[in-house]
C-alpha cells in the first residue's frame, strides 16, 4: 500500500548515511529521492495507488462508542475549507449521528456548525450514484458527452494544438543542430569570423533552449489531458461495477467519491435548505445531468 515500485517505477536514494564510517542508514526525504518510471511491469495502476495514498491519509478512526462515520475524511466545509468530523454517542440512534465543522467548537470557533446528519448524506450520495449509473446504462454516449463537454472539449482542442506545436518545435530544434554544425565548420574553415560565430551560436543556443523548455511544458499539458481521458475510463469502469447498488459501503463510497462539500443551511424560506456538492473520483467536479439539483429541503425538525 505504500511502495510506489508496484506501479512499475524504481525509487533510488531512499536512505543515506551521514558518513562512510557509520553503518546506520537514515531515511531520505521524498524530495531527495529519485523516481524512474516504467522500469518494470506495473502490478497496480498509478491512479489506484494514488487513491490509496489519499485514503490512508484520511483514516476513519472509530469513535469512543466504536461507531465509524461512513463519510469521515471526505466532508469539507464550504466556508472555511476544513473537514467536518463525525459526532455520535451511545445514546444516539443511527438517525442522530451527524457531522459538524471542525472549526465550529460549540459556537466558540471561527465557523458555523454546517450540521448535517449521516442518514441525509447516505440518501443523497446513494441517489447521486443511482442517477449516474442509470444515465450511463440508459445512454452511455450522453453520459460521456456530458462529462467531456465540460471537462475535455476545450482541453481536447488545446491538446491538438499543443501536439502540432511540439512537432514544429522539435523540427526547428533539429534544424538548429544542423545550422550550428554548419557555422562551426565555417568558423574552423575561416568562412566567417570567430566573433560572428560566437554571436550566431549564442542566438541559436538561446532559441534552442527556449524551444526545449516549451516542448517540455507542452508535453506535460498533453499528458495531463491524456490522463484525464484515462481517468474518465476508470470512472466508467466503476459505474459498471456498481450498477444496481441498494446500500452504501465504505468501499463503494471511496471508489465513487473524492470529497463532499457541505454548505451552511439556509432557513430564509421557512424551510431548512442545504446545498451539498459531490466531487467524483477521477472526473472531479463535472456536473452530470440532474447533478446540479444539490439543494436538499427539510421541514421543521427534519434533516436536509
Amino acid at each position: 500500500m505504500e511502495r510506489p515500485e508496484y506501479t512499475g517505477c524504481t525509487v533510488n536514494f531512499k536512505t543515506y548515511s551521514k558518513s562512510h564510517k557509520l553503518k546506520k542508514r537514515l531515511h531520505n526525504a521524498p524530495e531527495n529521492q529519485r523516481i524512474f518510471p516504467n522500469t518494470q511491469p506495473a502490478i497496480i495502476e498509478e491512479q489506484v495507488f494514488a487513491r490509496v495514498q489519499e485514503l490512508r491519509e484520511n483514516k476513519r478512526r472509530p469513535s469512543k462508542t466504536g461507531k465509524q462515520g461512513l463519510f469521515s475524511g471526505l466532508l469539507y466545509c464550504a466556508d472555511c475549507g476544513d473537514k467536518l468530523y463525525f459526532c455520535t454517542t451511545n445514546s444516539f440512534s443511527p438517525k442522530q449521528d451527524h457531522y459538524v465543522c471542525s472549526n465550529y467548537k460549540s459556537n466558540t470557533g471561527t465557523c458555523s456548525a454546517h450540521f448535517i446528519r449521516e442518514e441525509t448524506l447516505k440518501l443523497f450520495v446513494l441517489q447521486r450514484i443511482f442517477d449516474v449509473t442509470a444515465l450511463f446504462f440508459d445512454d452511455a454516449m450522453a453520459f460521456e458527452e456530458a462529462a467531456k463537454k465540460q471537462r475535455f472539449q476545450e482541453a481536447e482542442k488545446e491538446a491538438k494544438k499543443r501536439r502540432r506545436e511540439i512537432a514544429q518545435a522539435e523540427k526547428r530544434i533539429g534544424e538548429l543542430d544542423r545550422i550550428f554544425k554548419r557555422i562551426y565548420e565555417d568558423d574552423i574553415n575561416g568562412a566567417i569570423s570567430h566573433e560572428r560565430f560566437l554571436k550566431l551560436s549564442a542566438d541559436y543556443e538561446a532559441e534552442q533552449k527556449e524551444l526545449t523548455e516549451q516542448v517540455k511544458a507542452w508535453r506535460d499539458a498533453v499528458e495531463t489531458f491524456e490522463q484525464d481521458q484515462a481517468d474518465f475510463a476508470s470512472f466508467a469502469a466503476i459505474v459498471r461495477k456498481y450498477v444496481g447498488i441498494r446500500e452504501l459501503t465504505p468501499t463503494i463510497v471511496n471508489e465513487f467519491v473524492k470529497k463532499i462539500i457541505v454548505h451552511a443551511p439556509d432557513k430564509s424560506s421557512g424551510h431548512r435548505r442545504q446545498k451539498i456538492e459531490l466531487v467524483w473520483n477521477f472526473i472531479g467536479e463535472v456536473n452530470l445531468p440532474g447533478d446540479n439539483e444539490t439543494v436538499e429541503r427539510q421541514g421543521k425538525g427534519r434533516t436536509a
